[in-house]
C-alpha cells in the first residue's frame, strides 16, 4: 500500500518529535541543573508532558485521516448498494 504525502509527513514529524523529546529533555535537565536537581527534574517533567501532548496531537491527525478514508470507502459502498 502506497502512502500519500500527508502520511509521510505525519510519520516524519512523529519520528522527529520523539527525537526532540529525548534530546530536549536532556538539554532542559542539563540547562537547569545549576538551580538544583529537584527543580531541574520538575522542569524536565513539564517539558516531557508538553512534548507528549504535541505527539498525541500528531497521532490524532493520523487517526482522523484514517477514519476519513474509511468513511469515504464505506460511503462509496453504500452508494453502490443503494443504486442497485
Amino acid at each position: 500500500m502506497q502512502k500519500d504525502i500527508f502520511d509521510r509527513i505525519i510519520s516524519f514529524l512523529l519520528g522527529a518529535s520523539w527525537a526532540i523529546a529525548l534530546l530536549g529533555a536532556l538539554v532542559v535537565f542539563k540547562t537547569f541543573i545549576f538551580l538544583g536537581p529537584i527543580f531541574s527534574i520538575f522542569l524536565t517533567i513539564l517539558y516531557i508532558f508538553f512534548i507528549l501532548l504535541l505527539i498525541l496531537a500528531l497521532d490524532a491527525f493520523s487517526v482522523n485521516r484514517e477514519r476519513l478514508e474509511e468513511s469515504k470507502k464505506q460511503t462509496k459502498l453504500l452508494e453502490q448498494i443503494y443504486s442497485k
